[in-house]
C-alpha cells in the first residue's frame, strides 16, 4: 500500500509542473522541465492567450523562456506549436482575444426616421449611413491621456527577474487593490498617470523594479461604460456607450438631429454647463473633427431647434437645404453648396424671400456674394449660362479645317480663310457668302468674290460679325451626279459612276469582266439632248450596236461612253448547260442522267436507266416535279376576290411554300409501251424524279378508321371490304368522302347518284384514305324560331296577294 501511494505522489509531482507551466508561462520560475510534446492543443492556446494578454508576442518572450532553464529545441518546438494551433483554431483564438481584452459597449440599434418634410437637409445623410457610425476601435492601445473611472479594468504585469500578473478592477471607490502592494487611488487620474503611480507603489515592495531589473507593465484590459443622455435627436434618450466613444458616436446612436433640429449649434453639457458647441458643418465641409470630443459619464448632448434654413436650388454641386448661423454670407453657403456646377450662371443668383405678409424676389449679383446674408425661409436659384456664345464664328465648305473659330474685333474674311489654313483646290473662288445674325434676331446673306478677299480688295474682304457663318463652296458641289448602267452578261450588273473619258474597256474590266455567255452583240443606247422640242422625230435615245471580241476584255475598238450610258451585253443565242433528271426505284441503273435534247421523254431516259426490273409496279410509274418559286408567284400575284384577309389563299400559299416539295404526275405505263407518242410519255423537265414503285400486294388504310393497317390484296375485293377489314370508320370518320390513291399518284374519289354510291377500284399497293368531317355549327333554338317567323310571314303575304 505504502508503494502505491508513493508512485502516486512520484505522479503527480512530475505532472504537476508541467500543467502549471502551461497554464502560465510567464509566472513560472523554472521551465527545465518542460516538454513541449506533453502538451495539449488547449494547453498551447492557454500559453498563446496569455502572450496576448500581456501584449508580447512569442519572439519577445524567447529570451525570458530561455533565462528560465527552457532548451533552445523545446522552445522553437512550441514555437511551430503555437503558430499551427494559431492556424487551426483561428476562429478559437480570435474569440478569445475578444473575451480576454473585454472592450464591448453596449450594442444600439440606429433605427433612424429619416426626414421626410425635408429630405434633403445637409448633414441628414451623416447618421443614416451604417458604415459612418464613429464607433470606436476597442482593439486599439489605450490612449495615453485615458481617464480612467469605476468599472475599468487594469492588466499589471511585473516581469524580469520577478514576476506578477493580475487583472485588477477599479473598484467603485476608484482605487486598484495590488497583492501585497495595498489599494492605490486611480480614478480621475490618465492611464499615464495612473502606471507612474502604481510603478511607484509596486517598487516598494518589489526591489528589482526599483533597481531596474524587473518591468512594469499597466495596460488597460476592459473599459467601463458611461451613461449620456442625448435631447432634441429623432430617438432621444439614455444611452450606455463606451467610455471612448466621442459626441458623433453618441449622435449616430440618437439617429441625429430630429426633424427641425439644429446640425450647427448642438451643446455637450457636462456638470450642468455648457462645456462644448458643436457644429457639424466643420466635419461635413472640411473633415474637421475637432468638435468629436470625448464624452463622459452623465453627459448631455442637448440639440436646439434649427435658426435659420435657407433651400438652393439649381446649378449647384450639391443643391438643399443648409442651416445658417448669424453672420454667415452667401460665399460661405456656396461653399456649403461646393460652389457652381460648370453650367451656372455666377454673375447673379436669384433668390425668393418671404416677408411678413408675402413674397418678394431679389437678385444678388456676384460683388455682393460676400455681403449679402441670407434669411431663413430664402430659395435660392441658381440659373443656367445662356445658350449662346460671346466671341464665337464658324467657316464651312472647301476649306482645309473647317470648324468654329474665336471672333476678335477688326477680323476679315481673309484673316478667318488663313485660320482655317486655306482654301481648297476644289474651291469656288468667284463667290463666297456670309450668314450674318442681325440686332433683331433675323439673319440676311453677304455675298463676296473669294479670290478678290484673298487678294486683299477691301471691298471684298469683309470686316466680319460675332456669329457670322462664311460658306465656302466647292465646284464639285454644282456638278451633276454622273452615272452610267450595265447590264446583261458581265459578272456584276449594275450603276456605277461616270468619270471622264469613260471607255467600254474601262466599264468592263470595272464590273469584273464578261461571263462565258457573253455574245458579241452589245448595245449601248444614249439619251438625246436638244434645246427644242421636235415634234417629228419621236426618239426618245440613241443605239448604237458594237461587236466585241466575247473572249477578251480588251476590245479593239475601244468605243467612248457618254453620261448615263445604258450598256447591254447580251447573251449567246446557244447557251444552255446540260439539264438533269433523277431516276429512282425498281430499275436496273438508278441515278442522274442528262437531258440529251430539249424534248427528252420518261420512256427514253426510262430505257438509258435499263428499263424496269421484274420486281417494279407497272402501275406505279410517277413523276415527282419541284415545285417553282415562279408558281408560286403567279399565286400570289391572282386576286381571286377574296379579301385582304382571306385565309383560303393564303393557306394555299402556305401549303406550297412549307408543305409541298413538289407535285406529283401519274403516268400510265402500259400505254406508254404500246404507244411511245401517248399523251403519258411526257417531256422530262431539269430536276424531275422519274420514280418507279416496287410491287406491293398490301393495300393500306389509314385516316379516321379504327385501326391503321395494311390489308393483303384479294382480287376482286370491293373499297367497303378494305374498309371493313380495318373496323370501319370512327366517330369522325367521312365514308362517304373517302379516296384511294394509287401506286402511281393518281387519286380517286367515291361518288354517288341519287341513292346509289359508287367506290372506286382497289388495286394492289394503293392507299385508301378516310378524311374527318368538317366540324358544322348547328343552329340554336332562337335561329329555327327566327326561320320559322321568316316562313310564316312570307305563307301570310303569298295567301293575301292571291285573295
Amino acid at each position: 500500500m505504502k508503494k502505491i501511494i508513493t508512485v502516486v505522489i512520484l505522479f503527480v509531482a512530475l505532472f504537476q509542473p508541467l500543467t502549471i507551466m502551461a497554464q502560465d508561462l510567464l509566472k513560472s520560475s523554472d521551465l527545465s522541465t518542460l516538454q513541449v510534446d506533453n502538451l495539449s492543443d488547449s494547453d498551447v492556446l492557454k500559453i498563446k492567450a496569455q502572450l496576448q494578454s500581456n501584449n508580447m508576442t512569442i519572439q519577445q518572450a524567447e529570451p525570458m523562456a530561455l533565462a528560465k532553464g527552457m532548451s533552445a529545441s523545446e522552445f522553437a518546438k512550441l514555437k511551430t506549436r503555437i503558430a499551427s494551433t494559431g492556424n487551426s483554431s483561428e476562429n478559437n483564438a480570435a474569440a478569445a482575444d475578444k473575451k480576454d481584452s473585454g472592450r464591448k459597449q453596449e450594442e444600439i440599434v440606429n433605427a433612424k426616421n429619416k426626414d421626410k418634410v425635408n429630405p434633403l437637409v445637409f448633414g441628414s445623410e451623416l447618421f443614416d449611413n451604417p458604415t459612418l457610425n464613429f464607433e470606436p476601435n476597442l482593439k486599439l492601445a489605450t490612449p495615453v491621456n485615458y481617464v480612467l473611472g469605476p468599472g475599468d479594468e487594469l492588466q499589471v504585469s511585473v516581469y524580469g527577474v520577478q514576476e506578477f500578473n493580475a487583472s485588477i478592477p477599479v473598484s467603485v471607490e476608484g482605487k486598484v487593490a495590488i497583492q501585497y502592494v495595498g489599494e492605490i487611488a486611480v480614478s480621475g487620474i490618465s492611464i499615464e498617470a495612473a502606471t507612474q503611480k502604481i510603478r511607484n507603489a509596486m517598487a516598494r515592495v518589489y526591489s528589482t523594479v526599483s533597481s531596474g531589473l524587473s518591468q512594469v507593465s499597466v495596460s488597460l484590459s476592459r473599459i467601463r461604460t458611461i451613461k449620456v443622455t442625448i435631447i432634441g435627436s429623432a430617438q432621444p434618450g439614455n444611452y450606455s456607450i463606451s467610455s471612448l466613444a466621442t459626441v458623433y458616436n453618441a449622435l449616430f446612436l440618437g439617429g441625429g438631429p430630429g426633424v427641425n433640429g439644429s446640425y450647427r449649434n448642438i451643446e455637450l453639457l457636462r456638470d450642468n454647463k455648457v462645456y462644448r458647441t458643436i457644429d457639424i458643418y466643420h466635419f461635413l465641409v472640411n473633415g474637421d473633427q475637432s468638435d468629436n470630443v470625448g464624452l463622459k459619464d452623465n453627459d448631455v448632448i442637448r440639440i436646439p431647434a434649427y435658426s435659420q434654413r435657407v433651400t438652393v436650388e439649381g446649378e449647384v454641386k450639391r443643391p438643399g437645404i443648409f442651416e445658417m448661423k448669424k453672420g454667415e454670407t452667401f460665399a460661405d453657403l456656396l461653399t456649403f453648396a461646393s460652389g457652381f456646377n460648370e453650367f451656372a450662371y455666377a454673375a447673379s443668383v436669384n433668390i425668393l424671400q418671404k416677408t411678413g405678409k408675402e413674397f418678394k424676389v431679389r437678385d444678388v449679383k456676384e460683388s455682393e456674394f460676400n455681403s449679402y446674408q441670407p434669411k431663413s425661409g430664402d430659395l435660392i436659384k441658381v440659373s443656367k449660362i445662356l445658350n449662346r456664345f460671346e466671341n464665337r464664328i464658324k467657316i464651312e465648305g472647301a476649306v482645309f479645317r473647317p470648324d468654329f473659330y474665336s471672333f476678335t474685333e477688326g477680323m476679315h474674311v481673309s484673316d478667318l480663310i488663313a485660320q482655317a489654313e486655306g482654301i481648297k483646290e476644289d474651291a469656288y473662288s468667284q463667290r463666297g457668302t456670309i450668314v450674318r445674325l442681325q440686332s433683331d434676331l433675323t439673319t440676311e446673306i453677304v455675298n463676296f468674290d473669294v479670290a478678290k478677299a484673298l487678294a486683299g480688295e477691301a471691298n471684298e474682304d469683309i470686316l466680319l460679325k460675332r456669329e457670322d457663318v462664311v460658306t465656302i463652296y466647292s465646284i464639285l458641289d454644282f456638278r451633276e451626279e454622273y452615272k452610267i448602267t450595265i447590264d446583261g452578261e458581265v459578272r456584276n450588273p449594275g450603276t456605277y459612276d461616270y468619270y471622264d473619258n469613260l471607255t467600254l474597256n474601262d466599264l468592263i474590266v470595272q464590273v469584273g469582266g464578261l461571263t462565258g455567255s457573253a455574245s458579241k452583240r452589245v448595245e449601248v443606247a444614249r439619251m438625246v439632248t436638244s434645246e427644242e422640242i421636235d415634234e417629228n422625230n419621236p426618239t426618245k435615245a440613241e443605239l448604237f450596236a458594237i461587236e466585241i471580241s466575247p473572249d477578251n476584255n480588251e476590245q479593239a475598238k475601244n468605243f467612248e461612253l457618254r453620261p448615263f450610258d445604258v450598256v447591254s451585253i447580251r447573251k449567246m443565242a446557244v447557251y444552255d448547260k446540260p439539264e438533269q433528271v433523277t431516276v429512282s426505284g425498281a430499275v436496273h441503273y438508278a441515278g442522274k442522267y442528262a437531258l440529251v435534247n430539249k424534248k427528252s421523254r420518261v420512256y427514253e431516259i426510262i430505257q438509258r436507266a435499263g428499263g424496269l426490273t421484274s420486281l417494279a409496279d407497272i402501275e406505279g410509274v410517277k413523276i415527282k416535279r419541284p415545285i417553282q418559286a415562279k408558281q408560286i408567284e403567279d399565286l400570289e400575284n391572282v386576286n381571286v376576290n377574296l379579301g385582304k384577309k382571306d385565309s383560303i389563299q393564303n393557306k394555299l400559299e402556305i401549303k406550297l411554300k412549307e408543305e409541298l416539295k413538289f407535285a406529283t404526275i401519274p403516268l400510265d405505263w402500259k400505254a406508254i409501251l404500246k404507244n411511245q407518242n401517248n399523251a403519258a410519255n411526257v417531256t422530262l423537265f431539269e430536276g424531275d424524279e422519274i420514280e418507279v414503285a416496287t410491287y406491293n400486294e398490301g393495300v393500306k388504310v389509314a385516316g379516321n378508321v379504327l385501326l391503321t393497317s395494311e390489308i393483303p390484296y384479294d382480287k376482286g375485293r370491293s373499297f367497303k371490304y378494305y374498309l371493313n377489314a380495318v373496323g370501319g370508320v370512327d366517330a369522325k370518320g367521312w365514308k362517304k368522302k373517302s379516296y384511294i390513291i394509287y401506286p402511281n399518284g393518281k387519286a380517286a374519289v367515291a361518288s354517288s347518284f341519287l341513292f346509289f354510291r359508287s367506290y372506286p377500284k382497289v388495286k394492289p399497293g394503293s392507299q385508301i384514305i378516310v378524311p374527318e368531317k368538317p366540324e358544322v355549327k348547328k343552329m340554336s333554338t332562337g335561329e329555327w324560331v327566327g326561320i320559322g317567323s321568316v316562313i310564316s310571314s312570307l305563307a301570310l303575304l303569298i295567301i293575301t296577294a292571291f285573295k
